[in-house]
């Protein structure tokens, strides 16, 4: 496995100027954009959608890593593939056949990946482990940024960790939700190897020393 990835959330950023964001995310050095797309069903919050992920692809060769919270997550894939998204992450509680979704996102070329919420526990994601390139593991109740990790939720990580060993798979494990220079070594500990990073990252006055504080 490589090296840990750290993966800035553009929730957190300035609404009101998202280029200055990337720009910031670029000069971190931290390689991966993390996109929450939150439609007001699946999660109690609104946020954006394709439109947002294909005005800014033009502006960075950031790997664009886009997590959809929504419902019919399905529908949806080919859009946001065609906006430019390099990985797309949905939600296990959202979607009844997650294997087919799975496979359809490698078919395009992108990463494929699987996320579970805090309440729902991560052995369900057993049988579609061969078919992920990411795992998201969620870390607080969704919906909102600048929320304070649920420490149970790193058991979670700790356990698919295991089971990637286990079963010979070289998956990255991913957790959002909370994380900071403090909560991002016990994450890496449990198993962790992306950080999504929301608050911390954009509050930092030196953001490419925090990336590679924790890259480390």
């Amino acid at each position: 496995m490589n090296s840990t990835i750290v993966s800035p959330s553009i929730l957190s950023a300035d609404f009101t100027n998202f280029g200055q964001a990337v720009k910031d995310i670029d000069a971190s050095g931290a390689g991966w954009l993390h996109m929450d797309v939150m439609d007001g069903s699946f999660v109690p919050n609104l946020t954006f959608g394709a439109p947002l992920v294909r005005a800014l692809r033009g502006k960075t060769k950031a790997f664009f890593d886009v997590h959809l919270m929504i419902v019919n997550p399905g529908r949806y894939i080919r859009e946001f593939k065609d906006a430019g998204a390099d990985s797309i992450i949905f939600h296990y509680e959202a979607e009844v056949h997650s294997q087919k979704y799975l496979s359809e996102i490698r078919s395009l070329g992108l990463k494929a990946g699987i996320s579970i919420v805090p309440s729902t526990p991560v052995h369900v994601l057993e049988e579609l482990l061969p078919f992920i390139d990411i795992a998201l593991i969620m870390t607080v109740n969704p919906g909102f940024g600048g929320q304070k990790l649920i420490p149970e939720c790193l058991e979670k990580v700790s356990k698919l960790a295991k089971m990637r060993d286990d079963a010979g798979l070289s998956f990255r494990i991913s957790v959002d939700g909370g994380i900071n220079e403090k909560t991002a070594e016990k994450a890496k500990k449990a198993g962790a190897d992306v950080l999504v990073i929301g608050s911390a990252f954009f509050a930092a006055s030196d953001k490419r020393g925090f990336v590679e504080k924790l890259t480390v």
